[in-house]
Formats: C-alpha cells, structure tokens, sequence
C-alpha cells in the first residue's frame, strides 16, 4: 500500500486526514521560518501570502525527507505512540508520499501567523472582529516511491486560500478565548473546528483549507503523480 507522511505537529491537520480515511506516518523537522522566508525574499523578491506559505510548506517536508534520509527524523504513526520505519517499495508497500503544510492569515496585505503572546492574540482578535480575512495554507507534496514500485519522484505545491468572515466578538469573547490558550499556537490566532468556531460568522471556500489540510487540494495534487486519494485510504 502507499503510505502518506505528514510533516507537520498539528493536530488539526492529523485529525483531519484521519477522518478523511488516511491514516498518516507523523515527521517533523524544525525548520526556522523567518530564516527561509527571508531567503526566498532575497532571491524571488517581496512574496505574496499565498506565496510565503508555500514557501513555508515545501521547506518543512524537505527539511522532515532530509532527516528521514540521513536518520536523524523517525516517523511514528499517527497516534504518536510508537516509531514506524519509512516504507520501503516491497510487494506490500509501494513506499510514502510526503507532505507539507503551512497557513497564515492575511489582512490588509499584512501576514499575520502565530501570535506572539497573550496580548497580541487579543491585540489580533479586537483587529479582525466584524472584518474578513483570508487564511492560505500552502501545501507541498513529495513522491519519495521508487520509480520501480511506480513513483515519479516529483515534488510540486499548491496554495489553498479561503476567504474567513470574523463575527463582531465582544472584548469579554476575546479574553475568554484566549485565555483558553486555543488561539496561541496557530495561525490568525483562531481555529473553526474548535472553540473559535462560534466566532467565524462565514466562509467562502474549503473549509478543509481552514482548519490546515485542503482534502480537495490534496487530491489534486496526488492525482499529478497519478495516486488516486482513494488509495491512500486505510484498509
């Protein structure tokens, strides 16, 4: 079987490959963000938003592909409980697919990703409440199957962008919320498959997209290395 590894520590995205039927290998790499984007500002010029996340996304799996090759990285699966090898092509499993994922939020042209702290996620919250933004999330897929178990060894990307309506919350809403500490470890410093929820008043587009992990996108992309998503689903 074709075995896909997410190379992000984000529950949100794991869970939602979970309850899309795929049960993903997990490898994270540290990867020093502002480092990369300044790089690639250096060489491309000023990025777009949808432009830094996949700049973002495509460092992350090649940085988690770098330390499982080397070994340095292990993959574990899904539920984190245990270490798995990286399949290898056999008459069993066709090797993995890598991918990697990054989101930020964009309002007024400014990126905004995590918040610092407490105070600029409330600092974030009373900016964005009664106002739209839109979340991208870059997404970049790795084929590391070998030629003979049918790979093409390709690397390409997307960007996922979904237009976020944010309720008019009250400044007692926003205290409340980010002394959950929900906000804090993600990008916008909101979620909408948890408690941030009950503050999006809409979307236009994915949903998926929002929460992190496009599934539609994802398709498409596994259908340019000719996997069809369907196969990535756990027996």
């Amino acid at each position: 079987m074709t075995r896909l590894l997410l190379a992000s520590a984000s529950p949100a995205r794991r869970a939602t490959l979970v309850a899309a039927g795929i049960d993903p290998l997990v490898a994270v790499s540290g990867v020093d963000e502002d480092a990369v984007l300044a790089a690639a500002t250096t060489r491309f010029g000023s990025l777009e938003p949808a432009d830094a996340v996949l700049v973002l996304a495509q460092a992350k799996v090649e940085a988690a592909a770098r330390g499982l090759s080397d070994g340095s990285l292990e993959a574990t699966g899904s539920t984190a409980t245990a270490g798995d090898e990286l399949p290898e092509a056999d008459d069993e499993c066709t090797g993995a697919i890598l991918l990697g994922c990054d989101s930020m939020l964009e309002m007024d042209g400014a990126i905004l990703g995590k918040p610092l702290d407490a105070s600029d996620a409330v600092a974030r919250w009373r900016a964005m409440r009664g106002r739209t933004g839109v979340l991208h999330t870059g997404h970049w897929l790795i084929d590391d199957r070998s030629v003979a178990a049918g790979g093409t060894r390709g690397t390409l990307g997307a960007t996922s962008s979904t237009t976020v309506h944010f309720a008019d919350v009250s400044d007692a809403e926003i205290h409340a919320y980010v002394g959950t500490g929900e906000p804090l470890s993600v990008a916008g410093a909101f979620t909408i498959d948890g408690l941030g929820g009950a503050f999006i008043s809409g979307i236009e587009g994915d949903h998926h997209g929002v929460v992190g992990l496009s599934l539609p996108l994802l398709r498409e992309l596994l259908g340019e290395i000719g996997v069809a998503i369907t196969d990535l689903w756990t027996p």
